[in-house]
């Protein structure tokens, strides 16, 4: 374990003890969202997102040593091991290399050097290759003959031995390492366009970019110009180069007789055998680096996104737009629960707008609606435009304020087919469900899009091209996260939003709603450990991310876990309170003040030993006593409220707009600012200063100012600038 965790410690620039505690808690079965936030002290105060890149290195490296015993076992086996095979087998840091040491020990199909070896011409070959016999080599040749192997003449013997030769060099993981070093430092990608048909691939049609300097998006552009047959892909590479670097390894004498035949056989070997099988490796290496990064770039948006602030205390009609099908219409209370539910027709082609008027403005004033959750799909921009209209005539008639929001309905029509939306509103229409799904993920972003396969989201960039089976993982791992770090209100979250609770899987939170069912609101946290299948230790992987509003213990709904109730305790105490003046809005006002008198580093030190807890963990409870029942997402940018609309045609270039983040890629951010499509930010548009990834300046959901500096009515598209001279 040492070597592995000395490795992981050195490329996460952290200490080698952080690194071995982690993997320990991690061997030991805790999640990473509590390993996180509840062990602290044992790995230095490591984030979730370190810890799940520590967790994720840890799987490949022991797999890679795992892979490395097989392969020793495999060579030793055929009686061909050596003490260099073991030394550059100890040595591999990657999976490839340890594939390229034991690629001459392969079992290969049968190849034209596996069909010389059958005809006796390993010999001849080895006589080559050496250089040192000094006959004629047709002589030697000559010897080797044999009219029953198919072996007829002298051409063919030798022809045979080359190729024995030529697997030989291609299967050299010296040559194959230096060759890839020469073509991922001097190399070219090249593209070339099919034909002349415009596509969104135009500018990789006559392309090139060093291998080493081509940003991941472009790659995965590429890939996926490739797939769709409008690009043909080549590596360019200095082959004078790498053929020169073998021949210079393998001709001992240029003059001799076996220098045309090896230099001949160095190219074969490398334009037939090492060519195509390193372009491969080479392309495959492009492809997942831009996966990861792409993977990470997903990750950041979704986390963003799913910690969006929340909408709370507001009767919200979900505003679900179409033409002909007509606008799906719910209204949903401040606690979520639907109201009622309709369809209005005041798009294309029916155009009844008097009577959807009519229909919303009896919903509003009969529920007593605070805003509209508009969808951002097709029709979006008419629903606003119609919505804009209504909320004038209701101020202008009723004097009552109403808002809009522009909601992303991305996966929404996913949600409303899937299993989890027929067990939620199995009496309701499958094509009203995204209405209510729209206005939720105003009211609770992160409650509605847990129900939502997390690539459906839509904050990604091309999500649908890389290796699906790690998008997963990492988004499995940002949405638990994201889960973690608000914390869950037991006695109203649905199954859904409980799985993704550290130590809850999909069985236990079904459980956990049936127990409620049956036995009433839970009151304490320990009452989990009296649910089916929830064991102690499940309940201590999730406990500190319930929260109990109302429970017998104020402490419930802070972030302060069971294991840490009596240093809790001790520390009001010690400054003259109980737990219980947590709940008096006087005593509490006076249990902040004395806290905050706390914040200090000696203090917490001396303080720390004298209650018997970490310093890293006290500093948590005295934050979550000074702020019990705290929404993290409070914090975020709020949702950008409208009540008039923009036109694509009123965008003059100059105008200076607030909008809302909605994406972030390698290359810039989109940016909605009210209008159909949303703007582009390019990265060299963020700021005055050089930025090298756009996420160092904005995340999703950020509300920022922007100016319109460039306007393309055919392709409706914006660009935008972030720049100071804004």
């Amino acid at each position: 374990m040492n070597k592995i965790a000395n490795l992981i410690a050195q490329e996460l620039e952290i200490k080698q003890s952080q690194v071995e505690a982690t993997i320990k808690l991690i061997d030991d079965g805790n999640t990473i969202p509590f390993i996180a936030r509840y062990r602290k002290e044992a790995t230095g105060g490591l984030s979730d997102e370190v810890l799940r890149t520590l967790g994720e290195r840890l799987t490949y490296l022991r797999n890679l040593e795992e892979r490395k015993k097989e392969v020793l076992n495999s060579i030793e086996s055929q009686g061909k091991l050596s003490d260099e095979i073991v030394k550059n087998l100890e040595n591999a840091n990657t999976l490839a290399e340890v594939e390229d040491i034991y690629r001459p020990y392969k079992q290969k199909k049968r190849t034209r050097a596996t069909i010389a070896k059958e005809k006796g011409l390993e010999m001849l070959a080895n006589i080559i290759f050496e250089q040192v016999d000094k006959r004629n080599i047709n002589l030697i040749a000559e010897e080797y003959i044999d009219a029953e192997k198919g072996v007829e003449t002298t051409e063919d013997a030798i022809n045979g031995a080359l190729d024995i030769i030529a697997e030989n060099i291609s299967d050299n993981a010296e040559y194959r390492k230096k060759i890839k070093q020469i073509c991922n430092k001097e190399g070219l990608i090249v593209t070339k366009g099919t034909s002349d048909e415009k596509s969104s691939y135009d500018m990789y049609y006559d392309f090139s970019e060093k291998i080493n300097k081509i940003p991941s998006h472009r790659i995965l552009a590429i890939n996926r110009g490739e797939k769709e047959e409008f690009l043909k892909v080549k590596l360019e590479k200095n082959t004078d180069k790498i053929i020169k670097l073998i021949e210079d390894d393998i001709i001992k004498n240029k003059k001799s007789d076996y220098a045309p035949l090896l230099s001949k056989c160095i190219e074969d070997s490398f334009s037939r055998l090492i060519e195509p099988s390193i372009d491969r490796e080479i392309r495959a290496d492009l492809t997942e680096k831009a996966d990861e990064q792409a993977i990470k770039v997903f990750g950041k948006n979704a986390k963003q996104l799913l910690l969006a602030s929340p909408i709370k205390g507001k009767t919200v009609i979900g505003f679900d737009p179409a033409y002909r099908t007509g606008c799906k219409i719910a209204v949903i209370d401040e606690t979520g629960k639907v109201l009622d539910t309709t369809t209005v027709y005041p798009t294309e082609q029916q155009n009844d707008v008097e009577g959807a008027k009519k229909k919303l403005t009896d919903l509003i004033l009969k529920h007593n609606v605070d805003m509209f959750a508009i969808g951002n799909g097709t029709a979006s921009r008419e629903s606003e435009q119609f919505v804009s209209d209504l909320i004038k005539e209701i101020k202008e008639k009723y004097n009552k304020d109403l808002v809009y929001v522009i909601v992303s309905e991305a996966g929404a029509s996913v949600y409303s087919a899937s299993k989890l939306a027929t067990e939620e509103y199995p009496d309701i229409n499958v094509s009203l469900r995204g209405a209510i799904s729209i206005a939720r993920r105003l009211q609770d972003p992160l409650a509605e899009l847990v129900k939502i396969d997390p690539k459906a989201i839509g904050v990604g960039q091309y999500q649908h091209d890389v290796n699906q089976k790690k998008l997963e993982e990492s988004l499995t791992g940002v949405v638990e996260d994201a889960v973690n770090s608000v914390g869950v209100d037991i006695n109203t979250a649905t199954p859904s939003l409980l799985s993704y609770v550290a130590g809850i899987n999909n069985g236990i939170a079904k459980n956990i709603v049936k127990y409620r069912e049956e036995n009433g609101k839970l009151k304490e946290r320990k009452e989990l450990l009296k649910v089916s299948k929830l064991g102690k230790v499940a309940y201590e992987q999730c406990a500190g991310f319930i929260r109990i509003p109302g429970g017998t213990n104020p402490l419930e709904i802070t972030g302060v876990h069971p294991e840490s109730y009596d240093s809790a305790k001790k520390l009001l105490y010690k400054i003259g309170f109980e737990v219980g003046d947590l709940k008096n809005k006087e005593k509490f006002k006076e249990i902040k003040s004395k806290l905050a008198d706390f914040c200090n580093e000696k203090i917490i030190k001396d303080l720390s030993k004298e209650l018997n807890v970490g310093e890293l963990t006290l500093k948590d409870i005295i934050n979550e006593l000074m702020k019990p029942g705290r929404d993290p997402r409070e914090e975020m940018p709020k949702p950008i409220l409208r009540s008039d609309v923009l036109k694509f045609e009123d965008l003059r270039e100059g105008m200076t707009l607030t909008g809302t983040v909605r994406n972030v890629t390698d290359f810039g951010a989109f940016v909605d600012i009210g209008v159909k499509h949303d703007g582009l930010v390019h990265i060299s548009e963020m700021s005055e200063n050089f930025v090298k990834n756009p996420s160092e300046v904005v995340s999703v959901g950020d509300v920022v100012k922007v100016k319109v500096i460039g306007i393309d009515k055919d392709r409706q598209k914006v660009k935008l600038t972030m720049k100071i001279s804004l």
